[in-house]
């Protein structure tokens, strides 16, 4: 039996069941977080990090979840494999009874890893390569992202389709798996569709020279129509800037990476033209009806709009374990596991459904599509592609 929930309907059937349960001083629901606030990944988790917090605290003024509070601990994963692993294992020996993996294969993996071990649900916020999947982490494993086969092909129909842009020059950041993945989906797809690859090139993360790389675009015969740069953190403005710096204005097209403020900051009204992402949500009340009650319940927080998408992953991460928690009617992790597999969820990050976990829980999730215009997004709408690269 499948049923659509909303994040505000969970509430309804919350605050009845507080209504009738008394709350124990310890008796509570403890989610527990190994996301990063410091280090490479903490422009990723930090956003999500206080999309958490603002949903914890909706949850608690509307009867939290199955009649307890909601209290959610964070430990700092500090951009580590390592040290998110064992944040992992202190939160389950504190009694978590979910884990909040970090928005990335390699840096989120541990966490759900011993989620797993533990029985335990556990959801990246946003780790969008296929890795994430119940095959090779469990099945209680999650992740809130589309993958990168919906990202790299809604990136290369918008390019072939919308834009016309049938050439591209493809970068691939060697850094992480997702840098790698989205890169490889992005160049299937847009090969199945009729595009033409004038030249596959890599980077590696850090190394703040693209001389070499440069050369080789430059020697093209043939002027690429677009450049999909799969890359991570800083590098991409470093990137950008030195092709518009030596005159090359092709269209630069990518993943969610790039919904960075400090990125948009760092290329500013002269090089942040022409750039292009796919990413989770718009903060604005076009990308979902119920935004504006989010807006406003972040603003009564942290005094500001949030300026990336990233915060909605961590606000959706958290009522998807609400909602699938009242669904089952207890936090155990297999009852919750099936309740997930078995129910659509309308998030702000848009509708999602999971398959099963012989099929991988993977997400089946729209995308959203963002232009750079003079340093500021603009929301250009929801995508679906057809036909995405199977994993």
């Amino acid at each position: 039996m499948t049923r659509a929930t909303t994040m505000l309907s969970v509430l309804a059937a919350a605050a009845v069941l507080a209504a009738g349960a008394a709350r124990a001083g310890e008796d509570e629901i403890l989610i527990g977080g190994a996301l990063s606030l410091t280090g490479v990944q903490a422009p990723l988790d930090e956003p999500g990090f206080k999309g958490a917090q603002v949903a914890v605290e909706y949850l608690n003024d509307n009867g939290g979840v199955l009649g307890k509070p909601v209290r959610f601990v964070n430990i700092d994963g500090k951009s580590d494999p390592v040290t998110v692993g064992n944040a992992a294992v202190e939160l389950i020996d504190q009694g978590a009874d979910f884990i909040v993996a970090p928005c990335d294969f390699d840096f989120g993996g541990p966490a759900s890893r011993e989620a797993q071990a533990a029985g335990l649900v556990g959801i990246s916020t946003c780790a969008s390569d296929p890795l994430y999947s119940s095959w090779s982490l469990g099945d209680k494993q999650f992740t809130l992202s589309m993958w990168n086969t919906t990202m790299g092909a809604t990136a290369a129909e918008f390019a072939y389709n919308e834009k016309g842009w049938k050439t591209a020059y493809v970068v691939t950041d060697q850094f992480i798996a997702y840098t790698k993945s989205l890169s490889k989906y992005f160049l299937e797809h847009f090969a199945n569709i009729g595009g033409k690859i004038l030249l596959e090139d890599t980077y590696t993360n850090g190394d703040n020279d693209f001389s070499a790389q440069l050369a080789r675009l430059q020697a093209l015969e043939e002027k690429p129509d677009v450049i999909f740069l799969s890359s991570y953190g800083s590098d991409i403005a470093f990137i950008i800037r030195t092709l518009r710096e030596v005159g090359i204005d092709s269209p630069v097209l990518g993943g969610d990476s790039y919904d960075d403020p400090a990125l948009h900051e760092a290329l500013g009204e002269r090089f942040g033209n022409d750039i292009y992402y796919v990413t989770h949500t718009f903060m604005s009340p076009e990308a979902h009806p119920d935004m504006p009650k989010f807006l406003e319940l972040y603003r009564a927080m942290y005094g500001e709009d949030p300026d990336t998408a990233f915060v909605a992953t961590g606000w959706d991460t958290i009522m998807l374990l609400a909602q699938a928690a009242e669904i089952a009617g207890t936090t155990d992790g297999d009852a919750v596991a099936r309740a997930l597999e078995n129910n659509e969820f309308n998030l702000l990050t848009g509708k999602l459904r999971y398959k099963n976990a012989e099929e991988g829980h993977e997400p089946d999730k729209a995308a959203a599509m963002v232009a750079l215009e003079a340093g500021n997004p603009v929301f250009l709408g929801w995508r679906r592609p057809s036909n995405p690269p199977k994993p």
